[in-house]
């Protein structure tokens, strides 16, 4: 009897530790997971949860932009099993370097997910034409990848939740084509993530209401996708390309435009120069604001999409309902 209770913490011991390195392997056997940016991260952490988690290439407030591979990011691609990106009108850095490092991996374009909605770029009027026209000055977009042709779209497709859920759904059936036994995990984090994304959906069209007439100027046009689902009134944008300044007979059109427009307030975005909004406002009765499109300010993880999607809602609120 005493001999039978001394084995049993050995056993409760060793049994621990069986679960231990059980637990162990399965993690060390997930699979190597790279993805390019913040928003389409916070997407696949959330289905990794549990199995593993992915590697994020444009970290901390880099824009995708402006960003240049770096050697740690290079190893990350040579590693992967598989790689997201949105594809080469929003990551147009990664191009030659998927095309190089990436060919051991699968690598998923999620701007071709099945029950994507793509919306085409606008120009005229309040808005930058894509052709590189005499409004700008040097300009370096074709080596940023926008250079657009007439009838190419806007690749910031995860700002409408249903975008959201349709990248999601491609990314679950890439992670158990790759990864088959943790493909109940994978679903099981799919139907989560697909509720909490109905459950946003519905606060923001709630939250957004109040100013849906309100006319507004933002710093780049990147949020179609949000005003087609919410019905908010993008007035205009100031420059086509973030990484592009505008000359001065484009930043004296949109000046008047706020005007003529009745735009209430124009929004700046984090990674990129104030100055210009404040010039757009000057002498307007128009407040400034800030949107964060790309998640700059935020920590990378699975709260980011919601964080991110309610931040854009918060500051359209706040800044359209002070003005009455």
């Amino acid at each position: 009897m005493n001999a039978a209770k001394t084995l049993l913490p050995v056993a409760a011991s060793l049994l621990l530790s069986g679960l231990l390195v059980s637990t162990t392997a399965t993690a060390a056997d997930a699979p190597k997971v790279v993805v390019s940016i913040k928003p389409i991260h916070s997407l696949v952490a959330a289905i990794m949860q549990g199995v593993g988690t992915p590697d994020l290439i444009v970290d901390g407030a880099a824009s995708p932009h402006t960003y240049a591979l770096k050697p740690s990011n290079a190893r990350s691609l040579q590693e992967a099993k598989v790689v997201f990106w949105v594809g080469p009108g929003m990551e147009a850095f990664l191009q030659k370097p998927l095309a190089a490092l990436g060919s051991n991996a699968t690598i998923v374009e999620l701007d071709d997910a099945p029950g994507i909605t793509k919306l085409k770029f606008r120009e005229g009027g309040a808005f930058e034409p894509h052709d590189d026209g005499d409004e700008h000055e040097a300009s370096d977009d074709h080596a940023h990848g926008h250079d657009h042709d007439h009838g190419e779209f806007d690749t910031h497709l995860w700002l409408d939740p249903h975008n959201a859920k349709a990248m999601v759904s491609e990314i679950t059936t890439s992670l158990v084509a790759a990864d088959p036994v943790n493909a109940l995990t994978y679903q099981a984090n799919q139907k989560a993530l697909n509720d909490k994304l109905d459950a946003l959906d519905t606060e923001i069209a709630s939250t957004l209401a109040p100013v849906k007439d309100k006319p507004f100027i933002v710093f780049h046009d990147a949020y179609q996708y949000f005003e087609h689902r919410y019905g908010v009134r993008v007035s205009g944008s100031i420059t086509v390309s973030p990484e592009t300044i505008p000359g001065a007979q484009r930043v004296a059109e949109i000046h008047s435009k706020v005007a003529d427009l009745g735009a209430t307030c124009v929004f700046a975005e984090p990674q990129f120069e104030p100055k210009l909004v404040n010039v757009v406002l000057e002498g307007t009765s128009a407040k400034s604001g800030t949107l964060d499109p790309e998640a700059a300010t935020l920590p990378q993880g699975p709260d980011l999409y919601f964080d991110l999607m309610r931040g854009i809602a918060s500051s359209l609120k706040a800044c359209l309902s002070a003005q009455g």
